[in-house]
């Protein structure tokens, strides 16, 4: 299965011409997708892709391929919904940073001053700003364990690492300083104005027609998690074309004030250490070429923005430039599709990506029988 779509209205004929063209201005190939995409997902056992590409701040080409699920062979398409996993988490912020416009919120406010009891019997953590949360610098885990409890492993602001929990802690702040639920703020400040009709940080019944399921890298099905409640750091469901919609108000600086929109993007920490979460003391410093702005990872060389996502049997992965006004979405609905994704977003936009490297998921075995 495999399906191209640019509007609703256009022949298809016409639609591939306007595509092609509009990709080689970019220098973005459109021949022989189709036939990479199939064999890359073939070979790294993804069962289904929905990849949309932007290019001069317009969405030129979604592309869906496979199905949504290895046993009703159910073909995935332009309304597909996929869990986003931790692309949520620059939705989030994007949000965030229209608060703080609007006067209510600052980046360099503490949490603790809307939200005290977050994490208990820490006085570093009463120092952890809006700015460290959105920038990983808050020196919390990714997610609270035995090995690492929810408390302060490094002093705010003294290095990068990781966090889902700072940016769980910041979702309470602004439900506390806005009197709104997070999926009630997301509605009102992203999702309605942005034309994302089918995004949402909770599962709706409208979704249930039209998923795609988790498997794992065998690619077997795995048990699909239909969130009832709202967690800002993780829990979007969209479609590639609604994402797109938002990294097109991302190249736009859209609903943001221009200060505001360029220090999204601005490097506040670059990454010194072969890791994510980097909470370990006496790490050994590497050039990782990435750096963390406020809610995207950055590819400062590179001048582009990036994020990927990871849920179980579900892996996505965003890279975009303001300054050449492209970007690129792609979902899979597999334990290995972070696999392929050095070569799938290849296929749009050619050369390395330090941020894929420095993630350093293992690679699919390429099937070269050529049967």
């Amino acid at each position: 299965m495999f399906s191209r779509r640019l509007g609703r209205s256009i022949p298809f004929a016409i639609l591939h011409l306007l595509v092609a063209a509009a990709l080689a201005q970019a220098a973005l190939p459109a021949s022989g997708l189709a036939a990479s995409l199939e064999q890359l997902m073939a070979d790294g056992h993804v069962p289904g892709v929905a990849m949309a590409i932007i290019n001069n701040g317009e969405i030129v080409d979604v592309t869906t391929a496979g199905v949504r699920n290895v046993t009703s062979k159910a073909p995935v398409d332009g309304q597909t919904i996929f869990e986003a996993a931790s692309l949520s988490k620059p939705v989030f912020a994007y949000a965030v940073l229209q608060l703080i416009d609007a006067g209510v919120l600052s980046l360099d406010e503490p949490l603790s001053k809307h939200v005290p009891d977050y994490v208990p019997k820490d006085p570093r953590a009463a120092e952890i700003t809006v700015r460290q949360a959105l920038s990983h610098t808050s020196g919390l885990p990714n997610f609270r364990s035995e090995k690492w409890p929810l408390k302060t492993h490094f002093a705010p602001a003294e290095r990068y690492s990781y966090s889902s929990e700072g940016f769980m802690w910041l979702q309470r702040v602004v439900e506390a300083a806005t009197g709104e639920h997070i999926e009630d703020l997301l509605q009102r400040l992203v999702f309605r104005p942005l034309g994302m009709r089918n995004s949402s940080l909770v599962w709706r019944p409208a979704f249930d027609s039209n998923y795609a399921e988790p498997h794992d890298a065998t690619p077997a099905l795995r048990p699909k998690r239909k969130p009832p409640v709202a967690n800002a750091a993780a829990t979007l469901q969209t479609t590639a074309i609604d994402y797109a919609r938002f990294l097109q108000a991302v190249l736009r600086g859209r609903r943001l004030k221009p200060e505001t929109a360029r220090l999204w993007l601005a490097p506040q920490v670059r990454v010194r250490n072969a890791c994510f979460q980097c909470l370990a003391p006496d790490l050994p410093d590497v050039e990782t070429h990435v750096a963390w702005g406020l809610g995207w990872g950055l590819e400062p060389e590179k001048g582009t923005f990036f994020h990927w996502g990871h849920n179980s049997g579900q892996r996505a992965y965003v890279v975009g430039s303001v300054r050449g006004r492209w970007a690129v979405v792609a979902f899979t609905n597999s334990a290995s599709g972070l696999s392929i994704m050095p070569d799938l977003i290849a296929l749009a936009v050619p050369g390395n990506r330090p941020s894929l490297e420095w993630l350093a998921y293992p690679r699919y075995v390429p099937n070269n029988s050529g049967k």
